[in-house]
């Protein structure tokens, strides 16, 4: 077990964030960490994201702040430099994925089929990124992944939902699993830390009972 799958066990269910004041990210990463989840991704989708990563570093010095939507090269070095502890991304390209074997970086790489998987783990990859995991076949795909393709290891994001996160993260191959719910945009941009630490609460109960199963 390498030491980021150790680190996304730990929090098995990872905010998927998507900030456009960064007036917002102190308070937003404070919430979060109180109501128990330390792994969190920023979207690179607002202009304010890589301020963002910046002062949920600052403000949330014990979690790990990923980014994510990483698609080019430049990508990868503004969010090394804002502190980002992984990266996350939908798919590769030829260029990105040099670009991330470069680093040396803890890197979620999206797949979504399992040529994509097994030509991920050829070139070294083996924390992936499965998404849009609903809409490209949901647990039962991941669960199918397992036999022929032991050595992966998955991240689903897109359409997971609250009441689907136990048939993700009961399977053997998934190590963590990312929603937006528990932080909407529209959430953030009200400034209802509350809420988002409720939600916060939720997430870790879900895993909470799942180890008690």
């Amino acid at each position: 077990m390498t030491a980021f799958v150790t680190i996304l066990k730990s929090s098995p269910i990872i905010p998927v964030l998507t900030v456009a004041d960064v007036a917002t990210a102190a308070p937003l990463a404070i919430a979060l960490a109180k109501g128990g989840l330390t792994n969190l991704e920023v979207t690179l989708r607002t202009p304010a994201a890589i301020d963002v990563i910046i002062e949920m570093k600052r403000a949330a010095p014990n979690s790990q702040i990923g980014a994510g939507t990483v698609l080019s090269e430049g990508d990868v070095d503004a969010c090394l430099k804002a502190g980002a502890d992984f990266l996350v991304t939908p798919g590769t390209s030829p260029r990105l994925r040099e670009a991330l074997l470069d680093t040396g970086a803890d890197v979620m790489v999206g797949v979504a089929t399992a040529t994509e998987v097994m030509s991920r783990l050829e070139e070294g990859f083996n924390v992936l990124k499965f998404f849009p995991a609903e809409q490209s076949g949901g647990a039962a795909a991941l669960k199918s992944f397992g036999g022929p393709l032991p050595d992966a290891r998955f991240c689903p994001t897109g359409g997971v939902t609250p009441e689907k996160i136990p048939d993700y993260l009961e399977l053997p191959n998934v190590v963590a699993a990312g929603g937006t719910w528990i932080a909407t945009a529209s959430m953030i941009a009200a400034g209802d830390w509350a809420g988002i630490e409720a939600n916060a609460r939720k997430a870790c109960a879900i895993v909470a009972a799942l180890k008690h199963d």
